[in-house]
């Protein structure tokens, strides 16, 4: 049985990953880490009872022993997190964006330091990272793309942090930057969208929208189009799940659940 303390667990992110974590028989909710918590407490979703509730991840770890830690919070707390996390011997499991590789660099030798696995993705949804690895391989064939990333209106950040992957491995996949067509006129500016190696990325905001994201790629007549609609969060868990039961096994930093998928 693997322990998980859900760090961020009071947010929309780590209310999901407490239930993924809940449904999972191999894996035990230890306990939940949250700034904005305001009783000692957290009721299981699952009816099993309630688990303690701190405010603080280093005060969590002098009083219980997880295995891993799921961080879902922000990119100013999570680094500290990940120190106190690691430097306890625990496991981390991280889907905050916004990570740079400094940051990368520096996971990567604590872990290595403490003895511990790392996962960070900028997607647990597998569908989004099928989409990803899909869009990876038809790059090479078509010279224009254009990314379309679609979520709720709260998100903080944009484009998404798997836009931007999404396009970055898209470019790895080449030998020349795609085709990035200016205007002649441009109406407003920031028209054309964010250009990431000759990508045009565009961003939605708007209420209905969970997580979506169209990569269209077009060459001498013809359009191809790969799409992924994230419906609700209960999609992350099972990438989620799977992060977990991998990074036990891990020493050192994995960057994106695509390599734990095995593609």
């Amino acid at each position: 049985m693997i322990k998980v303390v859900v760090h961020g667990a009071l947010g929309r992110m780590g209310q999901a990953v407490v239930n993924a974590v809940c449904g999972a028989p191999e894996l035990q909710l230890a306990g939940a880490v949250d700034i904005k918590a305001d009783r000692d407490t957290l009721q299981v979703p699952d009816g099993a009872g309630e688990i303690p509730l701190f405010a603080n991840i280093g005060t969590f770890l002098e009083n219980f022993t997880p295995d891993v830690m799921v961080d879902f919070t922000q990119h100013d707390v999570v680094m500290p997190a990940i120190r106190t996390a690691t430097e306890n011997k625990v496991n981390v499991v991280i889907g905050t964006t916004g990570m740079s590789d400094d940051d990368f660099d520096e996971i990567d030798r604590l872990s290595r330091q403490h003895d511990v696995g790392a996962v960070v993705a900028p997607n647990f949804s597998l569908g989004a990272v099928l989409m990803m690895y899909l869009s990876r391989i038809a790059a090479r064939f078509f010279d224009y793309a254009e990314i379309v990333e679609m979520h709720h209106e709260k998100k903080l950040d944009s484009p998404s942090g798997t836009a931007v992957t999404t396009a970055k491995e898209m470019a790895r996949a080449r030998e020349a930057d795609f085709i990035h067509p200016e205007s002649q006129k441009e109406n407003l500016p920031g028209g054309r969208g964010a250009d990431l190696s000759g990508i045009a990325i565009h961003s939605v905001r708007s209420p209905g929208f969970v997580a979506s994201q169209e990569v269209i790629l077009g060459t001498l007549g013809q359009t191809l189009r790969i799409r992924h609609d994230q419906i609700n969060r209960e999609g992350y868990g099972p990438g989620i799940v799977l992060a977990v039961k991998e990074v036990v096994k891990l020493k050192g930093l994995v960057v994106g659940l695509d390599k734990l998928m095995g593609l």
